[in-house]
């Protein structure tokens, strides 16, 4: 099994701390964020890997280099101009070689995670895991005679679920991608109508999207006490 990670966007939202570096180099405790996917999908029996790379590639490339002091295998998909997400993954269709039925994985370049990406493997075109929604902001319980109960720091809202950006696909993935563009406005709806999309859902997993200045802080804290990551 061969995965793909997502590693070419510019990180606006991190700014200035993307100004001089790409996203997946930002650290979390100390450990750039690329190097956390690595060894995750190592952990999970994956060693060959693609990393999608454009924005300030240069420093992914030698940091990370053939993947051999991490005991895996790298090839790099170099985009000269930002391709999306579906794009991207477009661009390295020709470096998955002889992947076939079997499929590959695909993880956007800002996850951290210690869910088991083979849960993910099934017959349909994709599948892609699903964690419970996080509120992002504290809520308060109430009564019926709206007496305030308690108050919960941004709790997991357990009935809704929302995309991890932690896929697998098989070849068939590539009919439905853009030249130019995001998977998850193209190809996933376009899949989704067809029947080609399977959710697994993960209640119980480690999660966190590096999106803000607070990911990085709440991540670290989260980090520390996630045994299995």
């Amino acid at each position: 099994m061969k995965a793909i990670i997502l590693a070419g966007g510019l990180g606006k939202r991190l700014r200035p701390l993307t100004d001089e570096r790409p996203k997946p180099m930002i650290e979390v405790l100390n450990i750039p964020i690329i190097e956390w996917q690595i060894k995750w999908f190592k952990k999970h029996g994956t060693n060959e890997m693609v990393i999608c790379v454009g924005y300030l590639k240069e420093q992914i490339i030698d940091y990370i280099g053939s993947g051999t002091r991490f005991g895996v295998k790298v090839g790099y998909a170099v985009e000269e101009e930002p391709l999306g997400t579906g794009g991207a993954l477009k661009n390295a269709e020709s470096l998955l070689g002889g992947v076939k039925e079997e499929g590959f994985f695909m993880v956007n370049g800002d996850i951290l995670t210690d869910l088991d990406p083979n849960n993910l493997l099934n017959s349909n075109t994709a599948s892609l895991a699903l964690v419970p929604l996080r509120s992002p902001y504290g809520v308060v319980e109430v009564d019926d005679h709206s007496n305030v109960l308690g108050f919960l720091e941004k709790p997991i809202i357990k009935d809704k679920w929302i995309n991890a950006g932690v896929y697998h696909f098989t070849r068939e993935v590539f009919h439905y991608l853009p030249e130019n563009g995001n998977i998850e406005i193209t190809a996933l709806p376009e899949m989704a109508k067809n029947k080609k999309l399977q959710g697994i859902r993960y209640a119980k997993s480690f999660w966190r999207s590096i999106d803000s200045h607070k990911d990085i802080e709440e991540a670290t804290k989260e980090l520390k006490s996630a045994v299995n990551v």
